[in-house]
């Protein structure tokens, strides 16, 4: 009797070792990399995550649910780094946080854009018209550099990118502007002319921004483009600098187009362009 328990542990423990395999749990001698992630990109990251496996890092991506916590969360050691910001926010908030991170790569443009249940082009929006945009200073300003770009307003001269319904200068339709949250600038849609949505708060709320939006902010808009991050400390990390290359990639960016369809754009420029 013994000796049959004996074999049947045994055949237990080889069935483990063999479903473990299987299952990709074991990544013994593979560095591990924490990278931090917030909105919809889950799918292009583990898609990195599976190449990065063959260059020896195991590639782990934490999924956050907003825009403040992937970068406290860096600086303080929890992650390795983040893709999810343009460069414009990372500097507002590590200049504003007093936080010591820094830029390795670009990665895509998310296109911020004007959305409408009631117009096709936004030379339709008529005098007077509600436009609702993001209250937060950074996407704030990014809207309204979108709606001078769509003619519709003028701001003042040397605008610094910062939100301020105050440094609009000329608006000859006499539009109101209205600040709401971010999150709920879908939700308001049905009350207002047109609306200014963030890219993955579209992509959430079922839109396509290429094929839904009236108006659509250009692939070249610069201080929109987003990064990977990571504390200044480790920006020369050879795993970092993998996963940069990696991500960076010709067949990343098919699978990026292949996944958002033209909503998000693979924009792969050197930092200087950006101002870094």
């Amino acid at each position: 009797m013994k000796k049959y328990s004996l074999i049947i542990l045994v055949i237990g423990v080889l069935m483990s070792a063999f479903l473990s395999g299987c299952s990709g749990g074991d990544k013994k001698g593979l560095e591990k990399v924490k990278m931090g992630i917030s909105g919809s990109d889950s799918d292009v990251w583990k898609y990195i995550a599976k190449k990065a496996e063959k260059e020896g890092i195991d590639l782990e991506i934490v999924e956050f649910s907003d825009y403040v916590r992937p970068n406290q969360a860096l600086s303080d050691g929890d992650i390795d780094a983040n893709a999810f910001q343009t460069i414009s926010y990372f500097n507002s908030f590590k200049k504003e946080h007093k936080l010591d991170l820094a830029p390795i790569a670009t990665t895509v443009i998310a296109p911020m854009g004007v959305y409408s249940k009631k117009y096709k082009n936004i030379k339709d929006i008529p005098f007077g018209s509600t436009i609702a945009l993001p209250n937060e200073a950074t996407n704030m300003g990014r809207a309204l550099l979108l709606l001078q770009s769509a003619g519709l307003i003028k701001l003042e001269k040397n605008f610094d990118g910062n939100g301020d319904l105050k440094k609009v200068v000329e608006n000859k339709k006499h539009l109101k502007l209205k600040p709401v949250v971010a999150g709920q600038t879908p939700r308001v849609l049905p009350d207002v002319a047109a609306s200014i949505i963030n890219n993955g708060v579209a992509v959430d709320a079922g839109m396509n921004p290429k094929k839904d939006s009236i108006f659509l902010e250009s692939k070249t808009a610069k201080p929109y483009i987003n990064i990977i991050a990571t504390r200044t400390e480790d920006k020369n990390k050879k795993s970092l600098k993998k996963i940069a290359k990696i991500y960076q990639s010709k067949d990343t960016a098919k699978k990026i187009k292949e996944i958002y369809k033209g909503a998000t754009i693979p924009t792969f420029v050197p930092l200087s362009e950006i101002g870094e």
